[in-house]
């Protein structure tokens, strides 16, 4: 299964390749070597499920299951060695998931942003991002290309009052200073008096206010062109310390993306879970001799793993539209396929 994903990843990206004259060296060893446990591993719990069908169902067929039971030995039993096994996987796809196959995205996404993806612009408009507690930046748009930003402006808010704004006609990205070169910079500073609760219903604010324009002005803030590259760039080469520092400091900045960024985080962990739960389906269904033999059981089990892959994608859609919290919404599958694992499990032969 995995050549064939190779096969359908080449035939979408051979224009590239030949056009941006790649060396064969950097395709094989950047691209294929990280892309093969990338997707090996995502698909762990069904391919599992598939090699369980395969192996239980050719068991079934030559009538060794009638001959184990009939031994006095349980169905628990049986499948201890398959839950052993689902065991093993399971804890090595959490070490990937986790740890190693983030450092491995690491090289296979620079190596599709460097030749794939070069062409990437945001299409984002009118952002808006905290970039430190009280302060909001807006953007009117982006440009990746030129790491520039038109019709911005920050606003200082203290106690639920603006205490500053500033606004640009556009900013633009110097890497030498690590700042931001603004152009026709116009600023806004009130500056609120005290005053006494007689006095406060006289007059709604109180405050002194300065005014200040500028042709062009350098600033430094918690922002970067690295906030604002490819959405996938952003988590997938992050390990689990990683990522969850990362969430941290998108709440704090306000993010609208923050939902992505659960999501991914306990998928990591859920998904391979699904091991066990599939496993135990694929014995289930898969240990009882019947007519259509191996290919009924194949059959059936392809319309459970796209089941599943289908139950997975509408959940996680729930999170990223707010619908749901990412943690019950990237595990509803698994809850949902446990029970029809233990329904199973109780009609398989005795």
């Amino acid at each position: 299964m995995l050549c064939i994903f190779i096969v359908f990843d080449i035939s979408e990206k051979l224009s590239n390749f030949i056009s941006e004259k790649i060396p064969i060296k950097e395709i094989i060893f950047d691209h294929y070597l990280n892309f093969i446990p990338y997707y090996g591993n995502l698909f762990s719990p069904l391919f599992t499920f598939i090699a369980v069908i395969l192996f239980t169902s050719k068991m079934a067929y030559k009538t060794e299951f009638v001959a184990i039971l009939s031994s006095g030995t349980s169905f628990r039993r049986i499948l201890r060695p398959y839950m052993i096994g689902a065991g093993l996987i399971t804890l090595m796809s959490l070490l990937l998931n986790h740890f190693i196959i983030p450092r491995s995205n690491k090289v296979r996404i620079g190596f599709e942003d460097k030749y794939i993806n070069e062409g990437y612009n945001t299409d984002e408009r009118n952002i808006h991002k905290q970039i430190a507690p009280g302060v909001t930046l807006y953007m009117g748009g982006y440009d990746n290309f030129t790491n520039s930003v038109n019709e911005i402006s920050i606003e200082k808010i203290s106690n639920n009052k603006q205490t500053g704004i500033l606004k640009a006609e556009s900013m633009k990205w110097d890497s030498v200073s690590s700042s931001w070169d603004l152009v026709n910079v116009f600023e806004r500073e009130l500056i609120y008096a005290p005053s006494d609760s007689l006095k406060s219903l006289k007059s709604k604010f109180v405050f002194k206010e300065t005014h200040k324009f500028t042709p062009s002005k350098r600033i430094k803030i918690d922002f970067s062109p690295k906030d604002m590259i490819r959405m996938e760039s952003k988590f997938e080469v992050l390990n689990y310390f990683e990522l969850k520092e990362f969430i941290i400091r998108e709440k704090i900045k306000g993010s609208s993306r923050v939902e992505f960024f659960e999501v991914e985080m306990y998928k990591r962990t859920a998904f391979p879970f699904a091991t066990f739960i599939l496993t135990i389906i694929g014995v289930s269904i898969s240990s009882r001799k019947v007519r259509g033999g191996v290919g009924l059981h194949i059959a059936l089990g392809l319309v459970i793993s796209c089941m599943y892959i289908l139950f997975m994608h509408v959940s996680t859609t729930f999170a990223t539209s707010g619908l749901a919290q990412p943690m019950v919404a990237v595990w509803i599958p698994n809850i949902l396929f446990s029970f029809v694992a233990l329904f199973l499990y109780s009609k398989s032969q005795k």
